[in-house]
């Protein structure tokens, strides 16, 4: 089965088995403002974050370099906004885990890793150079 449908059913079921079971510790009033809440501060910190994001990266561009992690790292904080907009505590958890720098590096860390062009060094190979010499040259000798 595709991972994205499996996401798409299981994400919801989750997220009312964690409205049910907190609600019922918590408080209804309790559950909704705190998912309004942790929305609030998620958006707030993923706007400074992101900011800081797109500072680096044109600190990057200043000097010439290609600002690749601030670029997905920008595509990963917007990612984890739209999690924090979304009522629910598992998403929430997920945003803020995508938005802190030191958990982010560590989640880019794994996730590049697994996508690393492995080269191998071919061994055999003589690198030289060479000169064509045509026939009417060796008879002028």
């Amino acid at each position: 089965m595709n991972s994205v449908l499996i996401a798409i059913i299981l994400v919801p079921i989750i997220e009312i088995y964690l409205f049910i079971k907190i609600g019922s510790q918590i408080g209804a009033f309790n559950t909704i403002s705190l998912i309004f809440i942790t929305a609030i501060i998620g958006i707030i910190y993923a706007r400074y974050e992101g900011l800081n994001t797109l500072k680096s990266g044109f600190t990057q561009l200043v000097k010439n370099e290609l600002p690749a992690y601030e670029i997905i790292s920008g595509a990963i904080i917007a990612f984890a906004a739209v999690l924090l907009i979304i009522p629910g505590f598992m998403t929430d958890v997920i945003g803020f885990l995508l938005i802190f720098p030191l958990t982010r590096k560590l989640i880019l860390k794994n996730f590049s890793s697994k996508f690393k062009v492995k080269t191998k060094k071919d061994e055999n190979f003589i690198d030289g150079e060479y000169e064509d010499i045509e026939k009417e040259d060796d008879k002028k000798l």
